[in-house]
C-alpha cells in the first residue's frame, strides 16, 4: 500500500508525522508525495488557530474529489483537529474513513487492515495518561535537524489554548529512550537535534528533570548542536541556565513566550508569571549566557486587552530586545476559558495592534543583527539560499540565519563566516576559509 501524509501545525505535529511514517514503514507501506498515487491519504491537523483548521478543512475537500473517483482510497484525519472535532468531522465529511487523536496512532495498522473489509467509520480520540510512544522510532527524511519529542500534553491550562484538551495531561518519555533516539539520529547523519514538548522544561521522568536530560543528551557522541522548544517561563530555573552555559553543543538560544506585557492580561491568560518576573528572567538569561538569543510569542487583542495594556507589551519588547518574535492576533477557540469572555477585541483593532507590533519588532531585530556585523561566527550549512543558487543559507548557534557565497562549503559543514551586513531578518557574510576538514562525513 502506498500512503500520502500531509502535516499542518507545529513541530510537535511534524514529529508525530515522523512517528506515523515509522509505524507504517514497519508494516511495509511505502510513502508517496502524490495523493493521486496513494491508496491511503492521511492529514495530520492542527487546531491552535482558526486559519490552520480552515486550511485543513479546505484540503480535505480536495481529497474528497479523489475519493469520489476511487472509493477504495482510505482517508484518515489525525492530530489536534481530529481530537477537537471528532464525530463532527464525520458528520460534515462522511467520506472520511477514520479519525484518530494524537494518543491513538498505534491503532493505525489495525484500522487500515480492518477498514478494507469493514465499511464502519472509526473515531478514536481517547486521551491517555501514559502514551509517549517511547518504543517507536520515527522515519525521517534526510536533513540537518531531528525533532525529538520528549514529552506530551500540557498542564498549564492557559485560557486561550486548546492544547490540554487535544493532547491531554503532561507525561514524559524515559531519559534512556530520548538518549537512544538522539544517538540514532547522529548515526543517521543528523548534526542537530531539537527537543520538543508543549512545555519542554516541565520534563519529569522518575528522578530526572529537564536539566539532567539536557546534560545526558549533550553527552551523546558526535552530536554537534542541541536546541529545545518551547519552555514555559515559570519553569526556567538557574540549573537549566547553568547546564546550557556549561555545554558548547547546547545552543545559546531560548524561545521564551511572553504572550502579553500587562499583568492584568497575563492573569486572565493564566500565564503564572508577572511582567517584572519575565523581564528579570530575560535579563538573567543574558547574564549567564552573554549574547544569548531570545525569541518569543506574542498575542495581540486578547479579550479585554486595552490600548494601555497593549502599550505595556510594546514596553517589554523595548526592554528585553527580542531577537525575533512570532506574533498572532488572538484566535477564539471554542472550549477554552477565554472563549467565554464577553469583552472580545474587534478584528480591526487586533490588526492595527499587530501591524504596530511588527514594525517595532522589525526595528529591534535589525538592531540586534547589526550588532553582530564585523564578527566571525560558526554557521551550520543547511540549504541553498532562496535568493541565489550560488549561495548557501545556514544558522548560527544563536539561531540567526546567515547567507553567504558557497565557495567549497557543503551541506552539513560547520564553517566560519565573517558577518558584513543584514537584510530582512537574516545576516549576510563571507566565508573566512573552507579547509577540507570542515566537510561533513557523508
Amino acid at each position: 500500500m502506498r500512503y500520502f501524509l500531509e502535516t499542518y501545525g507545529c513541530q510537535m505535529n511534524v514529529a508525530d508525522s515522523e512517528l506515523v511514517a515509522g509505524l507504517l514503514a514497519g508494516c511495509g507501506y511505502q510513502r508517496t508525495s502524490d495523493p493521486l498515487n496513494a491508496q491511503l491519504i492521511l492529514l495530520n491537523t492542527c487546531a491552535i488557530r482558526d486559519k490552520a483548521e480552515a486550511t485543513a478543512q479546505s484540503r480535505l475537500g480536495r481529497f474528497a474529489q479523489i475519493k469520489r473517483k476511487d472509493p477504495a482510497v482510505l482517508i484518515g484525519v489525525l492530530g489536534c483537529m481530529a481530537q477537537n472535532l471528532g464525530d463532527h468531522l464525520l458528520e460534515s465529511k462522511p467520506y472520511i474513513d477514520f479519525v484518530l487523536g494524537p494518543d491513538r496512532y498505534r491503532r493505525l495498522p489495525e484500522i487500515i487492515a480492518r477498514r478494507q473489509h469493514d465499511p464502519q467509520h472509526i473515531v478514536d480520540t481517547r486521551l491517555s495518561r501514559f502514551e509517549v510512544y517511547d518504543d517507536l522510532f520515527p522515519s525521517r527524511a534526510g536533513g540537518i535537524n531531528a525533532w525529538i519529542s520528549i514529552m506530551r500534553g500540557c498542564d498549564k491550562f492557559c485560557t486561550f489554548c486548546i492544547v490540554p484538551f487535544t493532547r491531554g495531561r503532561e507525561r514524559s518519555r524515559s531519559l534512556d529512550g530520548i538518549v537512544a533516539e538522539a544517538t540514532e539520529a547522529v548515526r543517521q547523519g543528523f548534526p542537530e537535534v531539537t527537543l520538543l514538548g508543549q512545555n519542554v522544561n516541565s520534563y519529569r521522568h522518575e528522578e530526572h528533570r529537564f536539566p539532567e536530560l539536557l546534560q545526558a543528551v549533550a553527552a551523546v557522541p558526535g552530536l554537534r548542536r542541541i536546541r529545545f522548544t518551547s519552555p514555559h517561563p515559570s519553569d526556567v530555573d538557574e540549573r537549566m541556565l547553568q547546564v546550557m552555559a556549561g555545554h558548547q553543543n547546547i545552543c545559546k538560544s531560548i524561545h521564551l513566550p511572553l504572550q502579553a506585557g500587562a499583568d492584568r492580561v497575563l492573569r486572565r491568560m493564566n500565564r503564572t508569571y508577572t511582567r517584572d518576573q519575565f523581564v528579570a528572567l530575560a535579563q538573567r538569561i543574558r547574564e549567564v549566557m552573554p549574547g544569548c538569543s531570545i525569541s518569543t510569542d506574542i498575542i495581540v487583542g486578547f479579550p479585554g486587552e486595552t490600548p494601555e495594556d497593549f502599550e505595556k507589551t510594546l514596553e517589554v519588547m523595548r526592554v528585553v530586545q527580542f531577537d525575533s518574535a512570532f506574533t498572532f492576533k488572538y484566535s477564539l477557540r471554542t472550549g477554552t476559558k477565554a472563549a467565554e469572555y464577553e469583552d472580545q477585541v474587534p478584528e480591526t483593532e487586533k490588526q492595527t495592534r499587530l501591524e504596530e507590533l511588527l514594525v517595532l519588532q522589525k526595528s529591534i531585530g535589525l538592531a540586534r543583527n547589526l550588532a553582530l556585523v564585523g564578527r566571525v561566527v560558526e554557521v551550520l550549512v543547511e540549504k541553498q539560499s532562496k535568493k541565489s543558487a550560488a549561495q548557501w543559507a545556514g544558522r548560527t548557534d544563536g539561531n540567526k540565519w546567515v547567507v553567504f557565497d558557497k565557495g567549497s562549503a557543503r551541506i552539513k559543514d560547520f564553517i566560519q563566516v565573517h558577518l558584513d551586513g543584514s537584510f530582512g531578518v537574516a545576516l549576510k557574510g563571507q566565508l573566512v576559509n573552507t579547509p577540507e576538514d570542515y566537510h561533513a562525513v557523508a
